[in-house]
């Protein structure tokens, strides 16, 4: 199956907090479908990386753009396809 990197930018350092139980619930439930490979946070602070499995890109994309954290402008999403 395919790996997607999401990258996710730190946007709105301010909300950060508020909004990460629900981007880590989120980020759970998609590890128990078995469509969450990798995830954690940056050590510099600058946000940090989800790798998706997903049959295709435009799966992987809705799966990133379905997380709080990008629903709600807290970090930006930078998608790309990752070959291992």
């Amino acid at each position: 199956m395919p790996h997607f990197a999401a990258f996710l930018h730190m946007e709105k350092p301010e909300l950060n907090q508020t909004y990460r139980p629900d981007h880590l619930e989120y980020l759970e439930n998609l590890k128990e479908q078995g469509k969450v490979f990798l995830k954690g946070p940056f050590t510099d602070g600058s946000g940090g990386l989800v790798i998706y499995e997903a049959d295709s890109f435009e799966e992987a994309k809705e799966l990133a753009e379905n997380d709080p954290y990008v629903k709600l402008g807290v970090r930006r999403l930078d998608l790309r396809e990752w070959k291992i």
